[in-house]
């Protein structure tokens, strides 16, 4: 059987890109490398590695391996870490993957919020820009815990968190969508331009597809990455954008409408494994504190909601000032 000093320096030998570099960061003899690589090759049954003129190349033999390694080396970080938390030692590195648009938008509150109860425990974010990279990566073993749409064949535990929901934001002057406000028919800005997303955001998959539905396809002024750069490029006028209530900023001056019907998100936090008690508490506190429809969004919603209301109950030819 394969031992993780083994697994460590496959991974080692492919991110170095030569045995001299690896036995170098390992701190041992390059014929000691190159005999427990000899005899992981043994267990396996084949070559892993390519010897080049410069460097090394992954057997496919090697490219099946190479990631169920990585992932045992996290997983045996993990339950070293794991078992220091359990007695009683809470110390280390909560490492926490994720989508950008979560991170932005629903993390920096729940992380708050759980650091002021675990002050010694740091925190590493991997952010990924779809869902799907970031379900490969903690099936990899990137991390102690993910938190984003869960894969549909996720077999560990799982921790429902809600629905969050998208809203199209665009400047304050955009009269054609305020005279539409609170509620929205993407159709009825089908001519327009939008500030959108590069293709490789899953954000741009969502706002293609809620826009498909509507039965447009959207043309586009500008593209941006981050949902909160396309809520300031929406308010300056270059056009409406389609992002997650909880990246909509309180000082946000522009409007905010709601798409009918409405296009939700759900959200779960995710492991591998049964969490320790240092991660329990980050998803108890994520699922009981996560922003998914902020206060101040919920306010505006409802305030747009309750003055056209009361323009339709007005007496025909009232100011719509008074």
């Amino acid at each position: 059987m394969a031992t993780l000093r083994q697994l460590e320096y496959l991974v080692a030998i492919v991110d170095e890109g030569s045995f001299t570099r690896a036995a170098e960061s390992l701190h041992i003899s390059q014929p000691g490398l190159s005999h427990q690589l000899r005899a992981l090759e043994r267990e396996v049954g084949g070559p892993l590695l390519e010897r080049l003129p410069r460097g090394v190349r992954l057997t496919p033999a090697g490219r099946s391996m190479l990631p169920h390694a990585r992932a045992a080396l996290a997983e045996a970080g993990r339950a070293t870490t794991s078992a220091r938390r359990a007695a009683g030692v809470a110390t280390g590195e909560l490492h926490l993957a994720t989508l950008y648009s979560v991170s932005s938008g629903v993390l920096p509150a729940v992380l708050g919020r759980w650091r002021r109860t675990h002050p010694e425990v740091r925190v590493r974010l991997f952010e990924h820009r779809r869902w799907d990279d970031l379900a490969q990566a903690m099936a990899a073993g990137q991390a102690d815990v993910a938190v984003g749409p869960l894969p549909e064949d996720w077999e560990g535990p799982a921790r429902p968190i809600g629905a969050e929901e998208f809203l199209v934001v665009t400047d304050a002057g955009d009269r054609a969508a305020a005279s539409r406000a609170p509620d929205v028919r993407l159709g009825d800005l089908a001519e327009r331009e939008w500030v959108h997303f590069t293709p490789d955001s899953g954000l741009s998959d969502i706002l293609d597809d809620a826009c498909a539905a509507a039965g447009f396809r959207p043309r586009i002024a500008v593209r941006t990455e981050q949902a909160p750069s396309a809520v300031e490029y929406a308010a300056a006028g270059l056009g409406p954008t389609f992002v997650p209530a909880n990246t909509i900023p309180p000082h946000f001056g522009g409007l905010v409408l709601r798409p009918d019907p409405p296009v939700l998100r759900r959200l779960t936090g995710y492991t591998r494994t049964t969490p320790d008690p240092v991660t329990e508490s980050f998803l108890e506190i994520l699922s009981a504190h996560a922003p998914l429809m902020p206060a101040h969004v919920a306010a505006r919603l409802h305030a747009c909601g309750d003055a056209r209301r009361g323009l339709a109950g007005a007496p025909p030819g009232t100011p719509s000032g008074e």
